[in-house]
């Protein structure tokens, strides 16, 4: 075992960051449908615009998601290979 833990930094922030229920369904819909809107994502986790716009601060701060403008709205999508792997390995069976 190695001492120097900063190389597990990146890889452990990412873990942070899905570690949420909620953020974790938000990127399992996203690789399921490909894409979505915020409008989409709130009728699907019945939960407040403002709270799924929060987890979606969160997802794209990290790199995880990116936003393409479309007018007035955003449309999502999972941007990041390394979670679509790890996203495979936790919800395959």
């Amino acid at each position: 075992m190695e001492k120097d833990y900063s190389k597990y930094n990146n890889a452990a922030e990412l873990l942070k960051v899905l570690a949420h229920p909620v953020r974790l369904c938000i990127v399992a819909g996203l690789l399921q449908n490909g894409e979505c809107n915020v409008m989409h994502m709130t009728d699907c986790l019945n939960c407040p615009q403002s709270t799924i716009s929060q987890h979606l601060q969160k997802l794209r701060t990290a790199g995880i998601i990116e936003g393409t403008r479309n007018g007035t709205e955003i449309i999502y999508r999972v941007c990041n290979k390394k979670v679509e792997e790890l996203m495979k390995v936790l919800y395959t069976d």
